[in-house]
C-alpha cells in the first residue's frame, strides 16, 4: 500500500514583537513621572498622596517606589508651594490675635479714663478719643497751667499720678506728650514764643506722671507744637481755648491690622 506523503502547511514567519512590553511600560513610567514632577510645583499634600496611590495601583499594583508616599512630609511640602494663602502663615493670625487684645485693652483704659472724668466732673476739661492709631487723652490748658505759665497746678498733679496709675496697667506702649497753644504772640520774663511754653508745658506735665511711678521713661516722649497744629480756628476765643491744651497719645503697635471705628 502506498504511503501518501502528508503535506505540512507552512507556517507564516511573524516579526518578533516582544520589545514592545517593556518600551509601553517604559512610557507608562515617564508619564507617570511628568505628572507627578507637574502637581509637585504647587504641591497639595492631600492631592500627593491620592495621586501617587492611584499611579501606583496603575503601574505595579500597588507595590514600588511611590508606595511610600504616605510618608510624605506635608510641612517639608509646604516649602515647595509657591502660592500660600496669606490666612496660612502663623504670624498673620499671631498678629491678627494680639491686635484684637490690643484693641480690648485700649477700650477698657479708654473705660476708665471716661469714668474718672465723669465722676470727678472733668467732662469740659478732658476728653478721650480711640482710632485706628491712637488713644488720646485731650486735656484743657486751664486744667494744668495758669495763663503763660508751664508749671503745673497742684490740683493737676492729682490728675497726672490718676493718669500715670492707669497707664501702668499698660506699660508697652510708647506715649507721647504734647503740648499745643493758641496763635496768640507771648512775650514775658520766661517765655519768647509759644514754641517754648508747649514744650515746657508738655515736659513739666510728663515729669509728673513718671515721678515715683512704675512707668518706663524710654517709653515716653515730650514733644512742643506751639500754635501750629490748631484743632479749632484761633479767630474766636472758644476755638484758640480749644487749641491751648496737652494731648497724651498711647500709641497702637499694630495700628491697620484690624479695622476700628472712632470711640468718643
Amino acid at each position: 500500500m502506498k504511503k501518501s506523503n502528508k503535506r505540512h502547511e507552512e507556517h507564516e514567519e511573524h516579526a518578533d514583537e516582544s520589545w514592545l512590553l517593556p518600551y509601553s511600560d517604559l512610557m507608562t513610567l515617564l508619564l507617570a513621572l511628568f505628572i507627578t514632577l507637574f502637581s509637585m510645583s504647587s504641591v497639595d499634600a492631600k492631592k500627593f498622596e491620592e495621586m501617587s496611590q492611584a499611579l501606583s495601583s496603575a503601574l505595579n499594583g500597588g507595590t514600588g517606589v511611590l508606595e511610600h508616599s504616605s510618608s510624605y512630609d506635608a510641612g517639608s511640602g509646604a516649602d515647595l508651594g509657591k502660592n500660600k494663602s496669606p490666612s496660612s502663615n502663623p504670624n498673620t493670625a499671631t498678629d491678627a490675635a494680639l491686635a484684637k487684645k490690643e484693641q480690648e485693652d485700649l477700650e477698657r483704659l479708654k473705660k476708665q479714663l471716661d469714668d474718672y472724668i465723669d465722676k470727678n466732673g472733668l467732662t469740659n476739661q478732658l476728653d478721650t478719643k480711640l482710632n485706628q492709631s491712637q488713644l488720646m487723652i485731650t486735656i484743657a490748658d486751664n486744667a494744668l497751667f495758669a495763663s503763660g505759665a508751664a508749671d503745673v497746678k497742684p490740683e493737676a498733679k492729682v490728675l497726672a499720678k490718676n493718669i500715670s496709675r492707669m497707664l501702668e496697667q499698660f506699660p508697652s506702649y510708647d506715649v507721647i506728650v504734647t503740648g499745643h497753644t493758641d496763635n496768640m504772640p507771648i512775650s514775658n520774663y520766661k517765655y519768647t514764643d509759644n514754641w517754648d511754653l508747649s514744650s515746657d508745658r508738655a515736659l513739666n506735665f510728663l515729669k509728673i506722671v513718671l515721678q515715683n511711678s512704675k512707668l518706663d521713661p524710654s517709653k515716653f516722649t515730650p514733644s512742643g507744637y506751639g500754635e501750629y497744629h490748631p484743632v479749632e480756628s484761633n479767630a474766636t476765643a472758644e476755638g484758640r481755648a480749644k487749641n491751648r491744651r496737652v494731648e497724651i497719645s498711647i500709641i497702637r503697635k499694630y495700628n491697620g491690622e484690624t479695622k476700628t471705628t472712632n470711640v468718643q
